[in-house]
């Protein structure tokens, strides 16, 4: 399907679309609970995959849709579902995407949240089409008290799904750690996806310190902060759980136009180029690096030819101050100096190749000249606290 240049550009305006997506299927998110799901299942709001419209598809009970679309309603109340967070964490906004619904979205839409200690021993399981809620997964559903949890986006208007309308962003300021999520829909209709941009929060206290920690995974609280390129891929996919399921699931850069006509390498076999492209993340926690994978995997004839990793160690404050600049400032020092790279392979890389073994809170990624990387591991021990006044020089890309 061709791209939607209208959704890309109000896409743009919303810094927190960089952040992870906690809810999708991909990360272990699931709808535990819907009121009706007459056309379409309320599992398809949590796919990884952008709807689709299919304009010959039908079921028994209607046309196919690629969401979550209930009947007309002739009852009293609202239609809502219950989806349990496959990361829990801090919520910045939402995109309430209702792509190809244009005459049967939900007109109006509210988000409520929950933190658990437990999480709800019901579910649900198979092709739920046609179905709707039993009396028995109401009275279960009831103990939960869902409709105070408290309110992340109040009832909002939602807009139809046109390609210049489908996507509906809500910036979100909610400060507490959040496990489930209640979608109304006001009062019925359909949803292509759902997407909840956070930061996971993981409970460290029973982590040890002797332990190696993926630091920068995103069910461990690592996100993305900022990045040069991400034509064909977002950064944050190199977070991710597993291995990628293709090169969709990785970061990938367009060519760099500055690229010379006739290449040349170095002693290494590394190229001499003038252009890079670079991402900046932060670790879940404050650690000291022992191990860092590079993973090419379907990056087979467009991977980096090679990589750098720099780190720092950063205050709030500090990090707020390089976000302003797009991370032309702060010191950065080499944890892992130039690499030379190679197609759908694991380069791992131990003690004997890293350079830093101060604790850090930052990376950056740096790609030469373009390319794509389908995931990135960075292995450590947890630090209790930062160190005093720590400053390390400054790092020029």
């Amino acid at each position: 399907m061709a791209e939607r240049r209208e959704a890309v550009k109000a896409a743009a305006k919303q810094d927190f679309l960089q952040f992870n997506d906690l809810v999708c299927e991909a990360v272990g998110g699931k709808v535990i609970f819907a009121t009706d799901e007459w056309f379409a299942p309320a599992a398809n709001l949590l796919k990884r995959e952008p709807p689709q419209f299919i304009a010959s598809a039908f079921t028994e009970f209607g046309k196919w849709m690629d969401g979550w679309e209930t009947r007309r309603k002739r009852i009293p109340g609202h239609d809502w579902c219950i989806i349990q967070l496959g990361v829990p964490g801090q919520i910045y906004g939402f995109d309430v995407d209702t792509s190809f619904f244009t005459g049967n979205h939900s007109p109006h839409v509210s988000i409520q949240a929950g933190c658990l200690d437990k999480p709800p021993t019901f579910t649900l399981e198979g092709d739920r089409t046609g179905m709707a809620a039993s009396d028995s997964q109401l009275a279960a559903v009831a103990k939960l008290d869902s409709e105070v949890w408290p309110e992340l986006v109040c009832e909002s208007e939602l807009k139809p799904g046109y390609s210049d309308s489908c996507h509906n962003y809500y910036k979100v300021n909610f400060t507490h750690r959040v496990t489930h999520l209640r979608l109304n829909m006001h009062p019925d209709g359909g949803i292509a996806r759902l997407r909840a941009y956070g930061v996971g929060q993981r409970d460290w206290s029973s982590v040890s310190a002797h332990q190696d920690v993926d630091l920068l995974a995103l069910t461990n609280g690592g996100v993305c902060l900022g990045y040069s390129d991400a034509h064909f891929g977002h950064p944050r996919n190199m977070i991710g759980l597993g291995r990628a399921a293709n090169m969709a699931d990785g970061w990938e850069t367009a060519r760099r136009l500055d690229r010379p006509k006739h290449l040349e390498v170095d002693q290494r076999g590394i190229l001499q180029v003038p252009g890079w492209e670079w991402a900046v993340f932060r670790l879940g926690h404050l650690g000291a690096i022992s191990s860092i994978e590079v993973d090419t995997n379907h990056f087979k004839g467009n991977f980096p030819d090679s990589c750098r990793i720099d780190a720092c160690c950063l205050s709030p404050e500090e990090e707020a101050q390089c976000t302003g600049t797009r991370w032309t400032s702060g010191d950065w020092q080499v944890l892992l100096p130039p690499q030379k790279l190679h197609p759908h392979h694991r380069h791992l890389y131990g003690d004997a190749q890293l350079a830093l073994r101060s604790p850090i809170t930052h990376v950056r990624l740096v790609i030469s000249p373009d390319g794509g990387v389908s995931r990135l591991r960075l292995w450590g021990r947890l630090v209790a606290e930062a160190p005093a006044n720590h400053k390390t020089p400054p790092s020029k890309l």
